[in-house]
């Protein structure tokens, strides 16, 4: 985060960099430094792939059993396989699949 000095008509500035979680884009964001922005509530909990059918995995979540399909991204290093335990983050609406 950079903070610039207030000028003469204004209130100081806050640029944040940032990068997205959906698409890895680097994004700036420039606010008085006085204003709130708002942050991405992230749910990071761990699941069982129960079948693999091409680019998506119909998984359970370990703590309420939940089960649902996910799409599997090209760039997961570890090998998504029936039986296996691996991590997800839930954002909203939105799973994404994490090492």
């Amino acid at each position: 985060m950079i903070i610039s000095k207030p000028g003469k008509h204004g209130a100081t500035k806050a640029r944040v960099e940032c990068a997205g979680l959906f698409d890895g884009r680097n994004r700036s964001i420039m606010k008085p430094a006085a204003d709130t922005l708002l942050v991405p509530l992230i749910n990071k909990r761990r699941c069982q792939v129960l079948s693999v059918s091409g680019k998506t995995a119909q998984v359970m979540d370990m703590e309420d059993f939940s089960t649902f399909d996910v799409n599997i991204p090209d760039d997961l290093k570890v090998p998504v396989e029936p039986g296996k335990e691996i991590n997800y983050w839930k954002i909203g609406e939105k799973v994404l699949l994490r090492d």
